[in-house]
């Protein structure tokens, strides 16, 4: 199984002070590298954290892992930011379009409400590990 890795839970692994840091140290301690996510992941984690080169030092350790190539997905990627409109940002149409792709992963993340609404392939409910709240 790949756990595909959003935003909140780097951040928030990235900062002792964030409310949800020991839930992300726990939650991403469970799984073995690498984590997968999206170069968006990346630059919205490094400028929300102040600290784009630890990221990038994860992803140059093999922690992390970039699944998703954009150009050739483009089109993928498109029809789901029309779908949701502005709920939806291109981080979160990716990670969205890597579950379509990797059909045995799950979410890492703390936005459990956009991710209940979103659907891959249409109709399929992603499959996420999120803080209870």
């Amino acid at each position: 199984m790949k756990v595909i890795l959003d935003t909140g839970p780097l951040v928030a692994l990235l900062n002792r002070r964030d409310a949800r840091h020991d839930w992300a140290l726990e939650a991403m301690g469970k799984f073995e590298p690498p984590l997968w996510t999206c170069e968006p992941v990346l630059a919205e984690a490094g400028h929300l954290s102040g600290k784009p080169a630890e990221i990038l030092a994860q992803v140059t350790a093999g922690s992390l892992h970039i699944g998703l190539e954009i150009r050739e997905n483009a089109a993928h990627l498109q029809r789901l930011l029309l779908r949701y409109g502005q709920r939806m940002d291109l981080a979160d149409a990716c990670i969205v379009r890597m579950t379509e792709i990797f059909s045995d992963c799950k979410v890492l993340t703390l936005d459990r409400t956009d991710f209940s609404i979103y659907r891959r392939l249409g109709r399929g409910v992603i499959p996420m590990i999120a803080p209870e709240d």
